[in-house]
Protein backbone atom coordinates (compact mmCIF):
# COMPACT_ATOMS: atom_id res chain seq x y z
CA UNK A 1 0.00 0.00 0.00
CA UNK A 2 2.84 2.46 0.96
CA UNK A 3 4.06 1.76 -2.48
CA UNK A 4 1.31 2.20 -4.12
CA UNK A 5 0.50 5.50 -2.39
CA UNK A 6 4.21 6.76 -3.15
CA UNK A 7 3.72 6.19 -6.97
CA UNK A 8 0.82 7.87 -7.16
CA UNK A 9 2.31 10.73 -5.15
CA UNK A 10 4.87 10.79 -7.98
CA UNK A 11 2.18 10.35 -10.56
CA UNK A 12 0.26 13.50 -9.83
CA UNK A 13 3.51 15.59 -10.37
CA UNK A 14 4.12 14.20 -13.68
CA UNK A 15 2.01 15.67 -16.78
CA UNK A 16 -0.37 12.36 -17.12
CA UNK A 17 -3.11 13.16 -14.85
CA UNK A 18 -3.28 16.33 -17.27
CA UNK A 19 -2.37 14.43 -20.41
CA UNK A 20 -5.54 11.84 -19.36
CA UNK A 21 -8.01 14.71 -18.19
CA UNK A 22 -7.33 16.31 -22.03
CA UNK A 23 -7.86 12.88 -23.69
CA UNK A 24 -11.38 12.38 -21.66
CA UNK A 25 -11.81 15.80 -22.27
CA UNK A 26 -11.97 15.88 -25.92
CA UNK A 27 -13.83 12.47 -26.51
CA UNK A 28 -16.60 13.27 -23.95
CA UNK A 29 -17.18 16.94 -25.91
CA UNK A 30 -17.14 15.19 -28.61
CA UNK A 31 -19.62 12.49 -28.23
CA UNK A 32 -21.82 14.99 -26.58
CA UNK A 33 -21.81 17.22 -29.42
CA UNK A 34 -22.30 14.73 -32.12
CA UNK A 35 -25.74 13.24 -29.53
CA UNK A 36 -26.54 17.12 -29.35
CA UNK A 37 -25.85 17.35 -32.98
CA UNK A 38 -28.63 14.21 -34.57
CA UNK A 39 -31.14 15.67 -31.62
CA UNK A 40 -31.16 19.69 -32.61
CA UNK A 41 -28.75 20.76 -35.39
CA UNK A 42 -29.16 17.85 -37.67
CA UNK A 43 -32.26 17.81 -40.35
CA UNK A 44 -34.36 15.26 -39.72
CA UNK A 45 -38.13 14.91 -38.20
CA UNK A 46 -38.94 13.79 -34.35
CA UNK A 47 -38.75 10.47 -33.28
CA UNK A 48 -40.46 8.59 -30.28
CA UNK A 49 -39.49 9.62 -27.59
CA UNK A 50 -39.18 5.40 -26.54
CA UNK A 51 -36.25 5.37 -29.22
CA UNK A 52 -34.71 8.49 -27.78
CA UNK A 53 -34.28 7.02 -24.49
CA UNK A 54 -33.50 3.60 -25.68
CA UNK A 55 -30.22 5.86 -27.51
CA UNK A 56 -30.12 7.57 -24.20
CA UNK A 57 -29.07 4.11 -22.68
CA UNK A 58 -26.86 3.14 -25.15
CA UNK A 59 -24.69 6.38 -24.79
CA UNK A 60 -24.75 6.51 -21.39
CA UNK A 61 -23.67 2.68 -21.35
CA UNK A 62 -21.01 2.87 -24.24
CA UNK A 63 -19.52 6.01 -22.35
CA UNK A 64 -18.57 4.41 -19.14
CA UNK A 65 -17.41 1.06 -21.09
CA UNK A 66 -15.32 3.34 -23.35
CA UNK A 67 -13.63 5.53 -20.56
CA UNK A 68 -13.02 2.33 -19.07
CA UNK A 69 -11.56 0.63 -22.19
CA UNK A 70 -9.92 3.67 -22.87
CA UNK A 71 -8.29 4.20 -19.49
CA UNK A 72 -7.40 0.63 -19.51
CA UNK A 73 -5.84 0.57 -23.15
CA UNK A 74 -3.94 4.17 -22.35
CA UNK A 75 -2.23 2.44 -19.31
CA UNK A 76 -1.27 -0.27 -21.42
CA UNK A 77 0.20 2.15 -24.02
CA UNK A 78 1.92 4.54 -22.24
CA UNK A 79 3.09 2.10 -19.53
CA UNK A 80 7.09 1.53 -20.74
CA UNK A 81 7.33 5.09 -20.82
CA UNK A 82 5.99 5.41 -17.25
CA UNK A 83 8.27 2.78 -16.08
CA UNK A 84 11.06 4.36 -17.94
CA UNK A 85 10.10 8.12 -16.15
CA UNK A 86 10.26 6.13 -12.93
CA UNK A 87 13.47 3.86 -12.74
CA UNK A 88 15.36 7.05 -14.58
CA UNK A 89 18.46 6.11 -16.31
CA UNK A 90 19.42 5.77 -20.35
CA UNK A 91 16.22 4.66 -22.12
CA UNK A 92 16.27 1.44 -24.40
CA UNK A 93 15.35 2.29 -28.37
CA UNK A 94 11.92 0.17 -28.42
CA UNK A 95 10.61 2.97 -24.86
CA UNK A 96 11.79 5.68 -27.53
CA UNK A 97 9.91 5.08 -30.10
CA UNK A 98 6.83 4.36 -27.67
CA UNK A 99 7.39 7.80 -26.05
CA UNK A 100 6.99 9.61 -29.75
CA UNK A 101 4.16 7.21 -30.88
CA UNK A 102 1.96 7.90 -28.00
CA UNK A 103 -0.13 10.73 -29.20
CA UNK A 104 -0.63 8.41 -32.88
CA UNK A 105 -1.03 5.44 -30.98
CA UNK A 106 -3.74 7.26 -28.86
CA UNK A 107 -5.15 8.92 -31.56
CA UNK A 108 -5.99 4.94 -33.09
CA UNK A 109 -7.00 3.33 -29.89
CA UNK A 110 -10.03 6.61 -29.70
CA UNK A 111 -10.58 5.86 -33.46
CA UNK A 112 -11.91 2.63 -32.41
CA UNK A 113 -13.67 3.01 -30.05
CA UNK A 114 -15.67 5.79 -31.75
CA UNK A 115 -15.59 3.43 -34.46
CA UNK A 116 -17.11 0.47 -32.52
CA UNK A 117 -19.50 3.12 -30.87
CA UNK A 118 -21.05 4.40 -33.99
CA UNK A 119 -21.80 1.08 -34.99
CA UNK A 120 -23.77 0.13 -31.95
CA UNK A 121 -25.57 3.69 -31.98
CA UNK A 122 -26.30 2.67 -36.56
CA UNK A 123 -27.59 -1.05 -35.56
CA UNK A 124 -29.79 0.54 -32.73
CA UNK A 125 -31.28 3.25 -34.84
CA UNK A 126 -31.78 1.01 -38.44
CA UNK A 127 -35.68 0.55 -36.99
CA UNK A 128 -36.46 4.43 -36.83
CA UNK A 129 -37.67 5.95 -39.84
CA UNK A 130 -36.70 8.34 -42.36
CA UNK A 131 -32.99 7.09 -42.72
CA UNK A 132 -32.14 8.35 -39.12
CA UNK A 133 -29.59 5.69 -38.79
CA UNK A 134 -27.68 7.35 -41.90
CA UNK A 135 -27.99 10.77 -39.85
CA UNK A 136 -25.83 9.29 -36.71
CA UNK A 137 -23.35 7.39 -38.65
CA UNK A 138 -22.51 10.83 -40.92
CA UNK A 139 -22.55 12.65 -37.54
CA UNK A 140 -21.07 10.09 -35.93
CA UNK A 141 -18.02 9.28 -38.72
CA UNK A 142 -17.34 13.55 -38.61
CA UNK A 143 -17.00 14.13 -35.14
CA UNK A 144 -15.16 11.33 -34.14
CA UNK A 145 -12.33 12.09 -37.01
CA UNK A 146 -12.84 15.50 -35.54
CA UNK A 147 -12.29 14.45 -32.28
CA UNK A 148 -9.00 12.10 -32.84
CA UNK A 149 -7.36 14.86 -34.89
CA UNK A 150 -7.94 17.08 -32.13
CA UNK A 151 -6.99 15.09 -29.40
CA UNK A 152 -3.76 14.22 -31.41
CA UNK A 153 -2.53 17.96 -32.16
CA UNK A 154 -2.85 18.27 -28.30
CA UNK A 155 -1.37 15.05 -26.86
CA UNK A 156 1.57 15.72 -29.05
CA UNK A 157 2.05 19.63 -27.84
CA UNK A 158 1.36 18.05 -24.30
CA UNK A 159 3.89 15.25 -23.86
CA UNK A 160 6.74 17.22 -25.50
CA UNK A 161 9.13 17.19 -22.70
CA UNK A 162 8.59 13.57 -22.67
CA UNK A 163 9.47 12.75 -26.05
CA UNK A 164 12.56 15.10 -25.93
CA UNK A 165 13.96 13.66 -22.74
CA UNK A 166 13.44 10.00 -24.72
CA UNK A 167 15.57 11.90 -27.58
CA UNK A 168 17.91 13.69 -25.34
CA UNK A 169 20.55 11.63 -26.85
CA UNK A 170 20.01 12.96 -30.41
CA UNK A 171 18.61 9.24 -31.89
CA UNK A 172 15.62 9.71 -33.84
CA UNK A 173 15.60 6.25 -35.36
CA UNK A 174 12.39 5.51 -37.30
CA UNK A 175 9.76 7.14 -35.17
CA UNK A 176 7.54 8.02 -38.38
CA UNK A 177 6.48 10.98 -36.66
CA UNK A 178 4.19 13.20 -39.26
CA UNK A 179 5.85 15.77 -41.07
CA UNK A 180 5.09 19.00 -41.38
CA UNK A 181 2.87 18.90 -44.72
CA UNK A 182 0.78 15.80 -42.40
CA UNK A 183 -0.01 18.03 -39.70
CA UNK A 184 -0.88 20.96 -41.96
CA UNK A 185 -3.38 18.37 -44.06
CA UNK A 186 -4.08 17.19 -40.61
CA UNK A 187 -5.50 20.71 -39.46
CA UNK A 188 -6.75 21.61 -42.81
CA UNK A 189 -9.12 17.98 -42.55
CA UNK A 190 -9.64 18.75 -38.76
CA UNK A 191 -11.01 22.87 -39.36
CA UNK A 192 -12.29 22.69 -43.24
CA UNK A 193 -12.20 19.69 -44.15
CA UNK A 194 -14.92 17.53 -42.29
CA UNK A 195 -16.89 20.53 -41.43
CA UNK A 196 -17.27 20.89 -45.54
CA UNK A 197 -18.07 17.62 -46.09
CA UNK A 198 -20.73 17.46 -43.50
CA UNK A 199 -22.21 20.61 -44.90
CA UNK A 200 -21.87 18.83 -48.79
CA UNK A 201 -23.48 15.73 -47.47
CA UNK A 202 -26.49 17.73 -45.18
CA UNK A 203 -27.54 19.72 -48.26
CA UNK A 204 -27.03 16.85 -50.76
CA UNK A 205 -29.64 14.19 -48.55
CA UNK A 206 -31.73 16.85 -48.47
CA UNK A 207 -32.29 18.03 -52.25
CA UNK A 208 -32.25 13.94 -52.98
CA UNK A 209 -35.22 13.47 -50.63
CA UNK A 210 -32.39 10.75 -48.12
CA UNK A 211 -32.54 13.45 -45.43
CA UNK A 212 -36.42 14.54 -44.06
CA UNK A 213 -35.88 18.34 -43.31
CA UNK A 214 -37.08 21.90 -44.46
CA UNK A 215 -35.18 24.91 -45.81
CA UNK A 216 -34.90 27.11 -43.11
CA UNK A 217 -33.84 24.02 -41.08
CA UNK A 218 -31.32 23.34 -42.91
CA UNK A 219 -30.23 26.87 -43.51
CA UNK A 220 -30.15 27.09 -39.72
CA UNK A 221 -27.69 23.92 -39.48
CA UNK A 222 -25.51 25.32 -42.06
CA UNK A 223 -24.60 28.59 -40.08
CA UNK A 224 -24.17 26.69 -36.66
CA UNK A 225 -22.10 24.61 -38.53
CA UNK A 226 -19.70 27.38 -40.17
CA UNK A 227 -19.77 28.52 -36.90
CA UNK A 228 -18.79 25.99 -35.52
CA UNK A 229 -15.69 25.58 -37.97
CA UNK A 230 -14.34 28.72 -36.87
CA UNK A 231 -14.14 27.87 -33.11
CA UNK A 232 -12.96 24.38 -33.90
CA UNK A 233 -10.65 25.56 -36.96
CA UNK A 234 -8.64 27.83 -34.50
CA UNK A 235 -7.95 25.91 -31.96
CA UNK A 236 -6.74 23.33 -34.75
CA UNK A 237 -4.93 25.62 -36.61
CA UNK A 238 -3.17 27.20 -33.42
CA UNK A 239 -1.85 23.62 -31.64
CA UNK A 240 -0.84 22.67 -35.69
CA UNK A 241 1.15 26.24 -35.80
CA UNK A 242 2.64 25.33 -32.24
CA UNK A 243 3.85 22.15 -33.17
CA UNK A 244 5.71 24.01 -36.24
CA UNK A 245 6.43 27.02 -34.79
CA UNK A 246 7.97 26.27 -31.35
CA UNK A 247 11.03 24.44 -32.64
CA UNK A 248 11.63 26.98 -35.19
CA UNK A 249 11.62 29.62 -32.48
CA UNK A 250 13.48 27.25 -30.12
CA UNK A 251 16.07 27.00 -32.89
CA UNK A 252 16.05 30.71 -33.70
CA UNK A 253 16.83 31.37 -29.88
CA UNK A 254 19.66 28.87 -30.10
CA UNK A 255 20.93 30.48 -33.14
CA UNK A 256 21.24 33.66 -30.97
CA UNK A 257 23.38 32.05 -28.47
CA UNK A 258 25.82 30.61 -30.99
CA UNK A 259 26.64 34.20 -32.48
CA UNK A 260 27.13 35.36 -29.24
CA UNK A 261 29.54 32.93 -28.96
CA UNK A 262 28.03 29.98 -26.53
CA UNK A 263 28.65 27.06 -27.97
CA UNK A 264 27.46 24.86 -25.25
CA UNK A 265 23.90 25.62 -26.88
CA UNK A 266 21.11 22.85 -27.84
CA UNK A 267 18.08 22.10 -28.18
CA UNK A 268 15.40 19.86 -27.04
CA UNK A 269 14.60 17.33 -29.95
CA UNK A 270 10.61 16.97 -29.80
CA UNK A 271 10.05 14.35 -32.25
CA UNK A 272 11.38 12.32 -35.33
CA UNK A 273 9.90 14.70 -38.46
CA UNK A 274 11.97 16.76 -40.10
CA UNK A 275 11.62 19.59 -36.86
CA UNK A 276 13.17 16.21 -35.26
CA UNK A 277 16.00 16.19 -37.84
CA UNK A 278 16.56 19.38 -37.65
CA UNK A 279 16.52 19.99 -34.25
CA UNK A 280 19.04 17.18 -33.96
CA UNK A 281 21.11 18.90 -37.19
CA UNK A 282 21.55 21.93 -35.17
CA UNK A 283 22.83 20.07 -32.21
CA UNK A 284 25.69 18.01 -34.57
CA UNK A 285 26.39 21.85 -36.09
CA UNK A 286 27.09 23.29 -32.56
CA UNK A 287 28.92 20.38 -31.38
CA UNK A 288 31.47 20.71 -34.62
CA UNK A 289 31.36 24.30 -34.19
CA UNK A 290 32.29 23.54 -30.30
CA UNK A 291 34.64 21.00 -31.29
CA UNK A 292 36.84 22.94 -34.39
CA UNK A 293 36.64 25.93 -31.86
CA UNK A 294 38.52 23.30 -29.23
CA UNK A 295 41.01 22.22 -32.00
CA UNK A 296 41.47 26.20 -32.63
CA UNK A 297 42.33 26.87 -28.87
CA UNK A 298 44.60 23.85 -28.59
CA UNK A 299 46.23 24.68 -31.94
CA UNK A 300 46.94 28.50 -30.99
CA UNK A 301 48.39 27.07 -27.46
CA UNK A 302 51.12 25.22 -30.19
CA UNK A 303 52.02 27.50 -32.34
CA UNK A 304 50.72 30.64 -31.12
CA UNK A 305 47.21 32.64 -31.67
CA UNK A 306 48.68 34.81 -35.05
CA UNK A 307 50.04 31.58 -36.67
CA UNK A 308 46.91 29.74 -35.72
CA UNK A 309 44.81 32.31 -37.32
CA UNK A 310 46.59 33.46 -39.99
CA UNK A 311 46.93 29.63 -40.94
CA UNK A 312 43.62 29.46 -40.91
CA UNK A 313 42.68 32.46 -42.87
CA UNK A 314 44.91 31.81 -45.61
CA UNK A 315 45.96 27.88 -45.32
CA UNK A 316 49.42 26.51 -45.41
CA UNK A 317 51.88 25.16 -47.55
CA UNK A 318 55.69 24.57 -47.18
CA UNK A 319 57.70 26.96 -47.63
CA UNK A 320 58.57 30.24 -46.82
CA UNK A 321 59.88 34.45 -47.21
CA UNK A 322 62.58 36.58 -46.43
CA UNK A 323 61.47 38.92 -43.51
CA UNK A 324 62.81 41.43 -41.03
CA UNK A 325 62.30 40.28 -37.69
CA UNK A 326 63.38 40.67 -34.35
CA UNK A 327 64.24 36.95 -32.33
CA UNK A 328 64.21 37.21 -28.56
CA UNK A 329 66.05 33.83 -27.13
CA UNK A 330 65.66 33.44 -23.10
CA UNK A 331 67.34 30.13 -21.34
CA UNK A 332 67.62 28.87 -17.79
CA UNK A 333 70.63 28.67 -16.06
CA UNK A 334 71.42 25.64 -14.37
CA UNK A 335 68.57 23.83 -15.20
CA UNK A 336 70.07 20.10 -14.92
CA UNK A 337 70.99 20.69 -11.60
CA UNK A 338 67.75 22.20 -10.70
CA UNK A 339 66.32 18.34 -12.04
CA UNK A 340 68.22 16.61 -10.22
CA UNK A 341 67.84 18.51 -7.09
CA UNK A 342 63.91 19.26 -6.82
CA UNK A 343 61.34 16.87 -7.38
CA UNK A 344 60.04 16.67 -10.40
CA UNK A 345 56.56 18.27 -9.45
CA UNK A 346 58.04 21.36 -7.92
CA UNK A 347 60.48 21.56 -11.87
CA UNK A 348 57.33 21.51 -13.68
CA UNK A 349 55.77 24.33 -11.51
CA UNK A 350 58.72 26.32 -11.50
CA UNK A 351 59.10 26.31 -15.68
CA UNK A 352 55.75 26.80 -15.87
CA UNK A 353 55.82 30.43 -14.12
CA UNK A 354 58.89 30.50 -16.01
CA UNK A 355 57.24 30.48 -19.20
CA UNK A 356 54.57 32.24 -18.69
CA UNK A 357 55.88 35.23 -17.78
CA UNK A 358 57.37 34.65 -21.45
CA UNK A 359 54.12 34.65 -23.32
CA UNK A 360 52.91 37.04 -21.23
CA UNK A 361 55.71 40.11 -21.78
CA UNK A 362 56.32 38.22 -25.69
CA UNK A 363 52.41 39.08 -26.27
CA UNK A 364 51.73 42.59 -24.86
CA UNK A 365 54.94 43.71 -26.91
CA UNK A 366 53.21 42.41 -30.15
CA UNK A 367 55.43 39.12 -30.61
CA UNK A 368 54.85 35.37 -30.60
CA UNK A 369 56.31 32.47 -28.72
CA UNK A 370 57.49 30.09 -31.53
CA UNK A 371 59.23 26.81 -29.53
CA UNK A 372 59.78 25.97 -26.13
CA UNK A 373 62.83 23.72 -26.09
CA UNK A 374 63.12 22.31 -23.18
CA UNK A 375 64.03 25.29 -20.59
CA UNK A 376 64.61 27.90 -23.51
CA UNK A 377 62.31 29.54 -25.65
CA UNK A 378 62.14 31.33 -28.88
CA UNK A 379 59.89 34.53 -29.35
CA UNK A 380 59.72 36.08 -33.08
CA UNK A 381 59.13 39.99 -33.30
CA UNK A 382 57.67 40.73 -37.41
CA UNK A 383 56.45 37.46 -38.71
CA UNK A 384 54.47 35.94 -39.62
CA UNK A 385 52.44 39.07 -38.45
CA UNK A 386 54.07 42.45 -39.02
CA UNK A 387 54.98 44.81 -36.47
CA UNK A 388 55.78 48.27 -36.63
CA UNK A 389 58.77 48.20 -34.67
CA UNK A 390 59.89 44.98 -34.26
CA UNK A 391 63.15 45.01 -33.44
CA UNK A 392 61.50 48.16 -30.72
CA UNK A 393 59.01 45.58 -29.37
CA UNK A 394 61.90 42.79 -28.75
CA UNK A 395 63.98 44.76 -26.91
CA UNK A 396 61.43 46.25 -24.89
CA UNK A 397 60.22 42.90 -24.11
CA UNK A 398 63.67 42.05 -23.44
CA UNK A 399 63.80 44.60 -20.58
CA UNK A 400 60.65 43.77 -18.68
CA UNK A 401 61.82 39.85 -18.89
CA UNK A 402 64.51 40.67 -16.40
CA UNK A 403 62.35 42.62 -14.14
CA UNK A 404 59.68 39.64 -13.83
CA UNK A 405 62.02 37.03 -14.37
CA UNK A 406 64.21 37.84 -11.19
CA UNK A 407 60.94 37.78 -9.16
CA UNK A 408 60.14 34.79 -10.08
CA UNK A 409 63.95 32.98 -10.24
CA UNK A 410 65.91 35.21 -8.62
CA UNK A 411 69.00 36.96 -10.51
CA UNK A 412 71.76 35.28 -12.36
CA UNK A 413 69.24 32.57 -13.26
CA UNK A 414 68.36 33.14 -16.60
CA UNK A 415 69.83 34.49 -19.82
CA UNK A 416 67.78 37.11 -22.63
CA UNK A 417 69.34 37.50 -25.72
CA UNK A 418 68.17 39.59 -28.36
CA UNK A 419 69.12 40.35 -32.37
CA UNK A 420 67.19 41.67 -35.52
CA UNK A 421 67.97 41.40 -38.94
CA UNK A 422 67.09 39.57 -42.12
CA UNK A 423 65.26 35.84 -41.86
CA UNK A 424 63.45 33.47 -43.42
CA UNK A 425 59.94 32.74 -42.20
CA UNK A 426 57.84 30.06 -43.11
CA UNK A 427 56.20 26.53 -42.67
CA UNK A 428 59.11 24.10 -42.60
CA UNK A 429 58.92 20.21 -42.43
CA UNK A 430 56.90 17.38 -44.34
CA UNK A 431 53.65 17.87 -45.99
CA UNK A 432 52.11 15.34 -43.41
CA UNK A 433 54.03 17.38 -40.39
CA UNK A 434 54.87 20.80 -40.61
CA UNK A 435 56.02 23.45 -38.55
CA UNK A 436 56.09 27.99 -38.56
CA UNK A 437 59.57 28.97 -37.72
CA UNK A 438 62.44 31.19 -38.92
CA UNK A 439 65.55 30.37 -39.65
CA UNK A 440 68.84 32.89 -40.52
CA UNK A 441 71.54 34.57 -38.54
CA UNK A 442 68.95 36.20 -36.11
CA UNK A 443 68.30 33.24 -34.73
CA UNK A 444 71.51 32.19 -34.83
CA UNK A 445 73.19 35.47 -33.08
CA UNK A 446 70.22 35.58 -30.07
CA UNK A 447 71.01 32.09 -29.24
CA UNK A 448 75.01 32.88 -29.01
CA UNK A 449 73.73 36.27 -26.80
CA UNK A 450 72.02 34.36 -24.83
CA UNK A 451 75.10 32.01 -23.98
CA UNK A 452 76.97 35.12 -23.14
CA UNK A 453 74.24 36.66 -21.15
CA UNK A 454 74.34 34.16 -18.89
CA UNK A 455 77.31 35.44 -17.36
CA UNK A 456 76.33 38.97 -17.29
CA UNK A 457 74.94 40.82 -13.87
CA UNK A 458 71.68 41.59 -15.18
CA UNK A 459 71.34 38.58 -17.77
CA UNK A 460 70.65 40.83 -20.73
CA UNK A 461 72.24 41.60 -23.88
CA UNK A 462 70.99 42.51 -27.18
CA UNK A 463 72.83 43.20 -31.02
CA UNK A 464 73.66 46.67 -31.40
CA UNK A 465 72.25 46.00 -35.02
CA UNK A 466 68.87 45.52 -33.04
CA UNK A 467 69.15 48.75 -31.28
CA UNK A 468 69.70 50.63 -34.30
CA UNK A 469 66.94 49.20 -36.08
CA UNK A 470 64.58 50.27 -33.46
CA UNK A 471 62.82 53.34 -33.18
CA UNK A 472 64.45 56.09 -31.03
CA UNK A 473 62.40 55.81 -27.93
CA UNK A 474 63.46 52.32 -27.27
CA UNK A 475 66.86 52.55 -28.83
CA UNK A 476 67.49 55.29 -26.17
CA UNK A 477 67.11 52.77 -23.59
CA UNK A 478 69.98 50.48 -24.39
CA UNK A 479 73.71 51.45 -24.28
CA UNK A 480 76.08 49.71 -27.12
CA UNK A 481 79.11 48.52 -25.88
CA UNK A 482 82.07 46.34 -26.53
CA UNK A 483 82.61 44.53 -29.89
CA UNK A 484 82.58 40.67 -29.31
CA UNK A 485 83.00 37.36 -31.57
CA UNK A 486 80.14 34.83 -30.84
CA UNK A 487 80.74 31.01 -31.10
CA UNK A 488 79.69 30.08 -34.34
CA UNK A 489 79.92 33.23 -36.26
CA UNK A 490 82.43 34.62 -38.89
CA UNK A 491 81.45 38.11 -37.95
CA UNK A 492 81.98 40.17 -34.83
CA UNK A 493 78.40 41.10 -32.74
CA UNK A 494 78.79 44.95 -31.31
CA UNK A 495 76.56 44.12 -27.68
CA UNK A 496 74.22 46.49 -26.25
CA UNK A 497 73.21 46.41 -22.35
CA UNK A 498 70.12 48.16 -20.86
CA UNK A 499 71.37 51.68 -19.32
CA UNK A 500 71.11 51.39 -15.51
CA UNK A 501 69.06 54.49 -14.98
CA UNK A 502 66.37 53.39 -17.69
CA UNK A 503 65.49 49.72 -16.67
CA UNK A 504 61.36 50.28 -16.30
Amino acid sequence: MRRLWKFVRWLLRTRWPAYAATMLQANVVGAVGVIVCVRILMPVIDVPSSFTTTNTIIFAVYLAVGVIVGGVGGVLLIYPVLAWQRRGGPVAPEVRLRAMRIPALHAVLHGVLWLVGIALFVLAALPAPNNYALTIGIAGVLGGITTCAVGYLQAERLLRPIAAAALSDGVLETANAPSVSRRIMLAWLTCTGIPVVGIVVMVAGYEMGILVSTPDRVQTVVLIVAAITLAVGFLTFRLAGAAIGDPIRQLRHAQQEVERGNLQTSVQIFDGSELGILQAGFNDLVAALSERQQLRDLFGRYVGEDVARRALERGTELGGEERDVAVLFVDLVGSTRLASTNPPQTVVALLNDFFREIVDVVDRHGGFVNKFQGDAALAIFGAPIGHPDAPGGALAAARELEQRLELVLGPGEFGIGVSAGRAVAGHIGAAARFEFTVIGDPVNEAARLTELAKHEPRGVLASAAAVQLAGDTEAFRWEVDETVQLRGRRFPTQLARPREALVG
